[in-house]
């Protein structure tokens, strides 16, 4: 709707201006008043580049003649990449080295006397990053995993598949039951952390853990935050059920 009102715009004024416009500048001229209208819309800060480059983009690849196919290959690899984000608002996030040693910290302390280890799940668990870290370093552990996106999943299928203690399946994260573990790790957005939070209330046992990396669960302040020195600068949110 923004690029529309944009082009609408911009075609106004190019029908009044006393000199002709380009494609390229004409499209420069529908991307300002894109990047204008995004920052007035209150998008994320992020938008406002990508509205603004959006119709010269066009006319460039336009310009360059790229086969059809290549943008339908394009497109076909992001679909499976980041599948229904669309719908869930929880794009493809991947966890920094540091963060997964945050994490090594959080776990529970090995069993004494051979007794049985810890159950950790981690709720759209991309390319296996985590799991196959923590599976490394801590093989008392066993690890589980859910992610939806196809392309992400196969991946993290095909890492983890020869490591015993690792199990991760293709599902959604709604579907899958939180009760049986004893470390709880996530790494959404903000849009789902108010349904998730009641989903591990729900379902979580008593003890348990439950960690969120960067995304807070609105108007329930974490009981212990832990700050990781990485590029983002990960902060880690952590309640005990």
């Amino acid at each position: 709707m923004l690029q529309s009102a944009a082009f609408i715009l911009a075609v106004l004024l190019a029908r009044f201006a006393p000199f002709s416009l380009t494609p390229l500048s004409f499209s420069l001229l529908v991307g300002v008043f894109a990047a204008a209208f995004s920052h007035l819309a209150g998008q994320a800060r992020w938008w406002v580049p990508i509205q603004f480059i959006f119709a010269p983009a066009q006319v460039t690849m336009l310009t360059l003649e790229v086969p059809p196919t290549l943008y339908l290959v394009i497109f076909l690899v992001l679909l499976v990449v980041y599948w229904s984000t669309f719908r869930t608002q929880v794009p493809l996030y991947l966890s920094s080295n540091k963060v997964w040693q945050a994490l090594e910290t959080l776990l529970p302390a090995p069993a004494t006397g051979g007794g049985a280890g810890f159950r950790f799940m981690d709720i759209g668990s991309g390319i296996g990053g985590v799991l196959a870290h923590l599976a490394r370093v801590r093989p008392d552990g066993e690890y589980h995993g859910v992610e939806i996106a196809p392309l992400p999943f196969l991946w993290s299928w095909l890492r983890l598949r020869l490591k015993p203690n690792c199990r991760v399946r293709w599902g959604s994260l709604w579907d899958c039951d939180l009760s049986h573990h004893d470390v709880v790790f996530a790494y959404l957005s903000p849009v789902p952390m108010a349904e998730l939070w009641e989903k591990a209330r729900r379902e979580m046992k008593p003890g348990s853990l439950f960690i969120s990396n960067t995304f807070a669960v609105p108007e329930f302040p974490p009981q212990k935050t832990v700050q990781v020195d990485d590029l983002h600068h990960s902060l880690l949110y952590i309640w005990r059920m």
